[in-house]
């Protein structure tokens, strides 16, 4: 029964997550041609030669990723994504029809990128949250992760985005709505962030509890890295195993779950880590 309630408020919170981006994009992003990268940029470039909706062009867009996702990344993963996407199709062609949108004309773009960016980031980061993901760049990034782990996440997020933002530019021929988009862009990583774990890009965890090496199997099939550190306990002075992770954003708020549904009365410790090097993040050797 506690399984099932778990998945309903994923689904609850997915849907509040989709609501929020549509909101974004319409109000703010696509009536005003800023075309801030990942499947949404993409859309509203389209917007321009095809008259359809932006959020059924964002199903348009999201069908072949969807597809190789189902293939590549996890089935519960991808189910919650395409209920993400389906919501937020929905929701964005209704918002053009009901809902009235922020006018940017007479120097107020910076206005429209911070709030859509703001606005669509708080969406994004409620969709992470639900173990989910928005579709389009995302899809890409999270293969790219699980086959070459050595490439950082965030790079290969800027590196989609910035392609998309170059396309807007070349479409809209207007290099002030480059850097709106740049603004939207930024803007949305930090709430994301904020959303997420309060805005650091890393955490380290460790874990205590009577059920260690459960914990530890779970978070190995979920293609996550870990280490089991020896301990003893300073009153009992009872040996005992702890799990050392450290996490991205993408993989946070799973390894949290992992550890709450295994054993409610574990004991965590997450804490800020300021720069991690190695498998999975950045390369030892490209440091000084």
């Amino acid at each position: 029964m506690k399984k099932y309630g778990t998945i309903f408020a994923d689904l609850l919170q997915t849907a509040l997550a989709a609501a929020i981006f549509s909101l974004g994009v319409h109000c703010f992003i696509s009536s005003n041609d800023i075309a801030p990268g990942g499947a949404t940029g993409a859309a509203i470039i389209l917007s321009e030669f095809i008259d359809i909706g932006v959020g059924t062009l964002i199903l348009f867009v999201n069908i072949p990723l969807l597809i190789i996702g189902f293939i590549l990344l996890e089935r519960a993963v991808m189910l919650k994504t395409l209920f993400s996407v389906a919501l937020i199709t929905v929701f964005t062609d209704i918002a053009e029809l009901y809902i009235p949108t922020y006018d940017a004309s007479g120097g107020n773009g910076l206005i429209a990128a911070i709030f859509g960016g703001a606005v669509m980031g708080a969406g994004m980061g409620l969709t992470y949250k639900s173990e989910a993901t928005s579709g389009g760049a995302d899809i890409l990034t999270k293969i790219i992760g699980k086959y070459y782990p050595q490439y950082r996440l965030g790079v290969i997020q800027a590196a989609l985005d910035v392609l998309v933002v170059g396309i807007g530019f070349i479409v809209f021929g207007d290099l002030n709505g480059v850097l709106l988009a740049a603004v939207a862009i930024f803007f949305q990583s930090i709430v994301i962030d904020r959303i997420i774990y309060g805005g650091r890009e890393s955490r380290l965890m460790l874990i205590f509890s009577k059920s260690n090496e459960e914990i530890a199997q779970k978070i190995i099939a979920a293609d996550h890295g870990l280490t089991i550190l020896k301990g003893k306990g300073a009153y009992l002075r009872e040996e005992r195993e702890i799990l050392l992770a450290a996490v991205r954003r993408n993989s946070y708020e799973k390894i949290k779950r992992i550890v709450r549904e295994t054993d409610p009365s574990a004991f965590v410790i997450t804490t800020n880590a300021d720069e991690v090097l190695g498998l999975g993040f950045e390369k030892l050797e490209n440091r000084g």
